[in-house]
């Protein structure tokens, strides 16, 4: 059900008449992301892609609306900490530098959400998250 949510609001954020509903979606996120979150802390939150394109794919979500990375300039030094915190995390969570990784950030007009986000991917397969 969380999912099905997920992936409706993920379809209905790429047409104009629902984009504010959206961007207001985003701004509140932290409180309302039907998903099971990995990790988060004060700035960012982590989960499993709702509609994975790889074996692995965590999206990882500032709490701020930002739409690109541009307006991450910005944010204190501790929104950049605790980012770097949250990779690394996440990485060991799933050991990711046995296995290997990639983490690509999306932003502008090539993301379906209106929010600046990274991807964390790989082709490994962990049995089990604990």
């Amino acid at each position: 059900m969380k999912i099905d949510l997920f992936a409706w609001l993920l379809k209905a954020a790429r047409w104009r008449l629902f984009r504010p509903l959206t961007t207001r979606f985003t701004k509140y996120m932290d409180a309302f992301l039907p998903v099971d979150r990995l990790t988060e802390n004060d700035h960012w939150l982590a989960f499993h892609h709702p509609q994975p394109d790889y074996a692995l794919h965590i999206l990882i979500v500032p709490k701020t609306r930002l739409a690109s990375m541009d307006a991450a300039t910005d944010q204190p030094v501790e929104f950049h900490q605790d980012f770097y915190r949250v990779v690394n995390a996440l990485i060991a969570d799933f050991d990711l530098n046995a296995y290997g990784y990639r983490l690509i950030s999306n932003g502008g007009p090539n993301q379906q959400v209106p929010q600046w986000h990274w991807h964390l991917i790989s082709d490994y397969v962990q049995e089990t998250h604990d």
